[in-house]
């Protein structure tokens, strides 16, 4: 059987709810004018390695390596700096999200993932040379919809935002496709070191 799988940073559900916030306020904000489908509540995190389809035993290991790999990382905390269109300087964007400042334990705590899990040889993957920053999507842009929008008429999203919390743990997650989208179920979830 295979499993849909990635590693994430659950956010503590009064961040959830300020980030619902600024999804009610764009949308009222703009009248129907952002083509966006919405994150569910439920599902907002930060996505810490995307693995895709992963067997039983690649599971397993990836359980393995999620546990060894907080056992070697501490708690940190993440501050959440602007609401905007991502990713950077694509245009029509893909996404609404919200930006994270990049912080040395996030990078490390990412590394760290990325380097254990490529060498792991029951699970298929590959580090990503891209430079990366804490974000999580609030929305994805329906591309057809936004280009039909004239230019000067596009909805203006770039806010600065000041949202801190503190990361205990990750979580491994299960994404399964569904026809209303996307349902998450947290496998296992890891505490960092005390």
């Amino acid at each position: 059987m295979l499993h849909r799988v990635f590693l994430a940073i659950n956010l503590p559900e009064s961040i959830k709810n300020k980030l619902v916030e600024y999804q009610e306020n764009i949308t009222r904000d703009f009248s129907g004018r952002c083509p966006v489908r919405w994150t569910k509540k439920e599902n907002l995190h930060i996505t810490l390695v995307f693995l895709g389809s992963v067997s039983n035993d690649g599971l397993l290991e990836v359980l393995r390596i999620a546990k060894e790999v907080t056992e070697r990382n501490s708690a940190f905390s993440i501050t959440l700096n602007r609401v905007c269109y991502g990713p950077p300087k694509q245009m029509p964007p893909r996404m609404v999200w919200v930006d994270g400042k990049k912080s040395q334990e996030f990078a490390t705590l990412k590394d760290d993932l990325e380097k254990t899990l490529a060498g792991e040889k029951r699970i298929n993957f590959s580090t990503d040379a891209r430079a990366f920053s804490p974000h999580i999507t609030l929305g994805r842009i329906k591309a057809w919809a936004f280009r039909q929008i004239e230019p000067e008429e596009r909805p203006e999203i770039e806010e600065e935002i000041s949202l801190g919390f503190s990361v205990k743990s990750i979580e491994v997650m299960e994404s399964e496709l569904k026809r209303w989208g996307p349902e998450y179920t947290i496998l296992e979830s890891f505490l960092f070191k005390e």
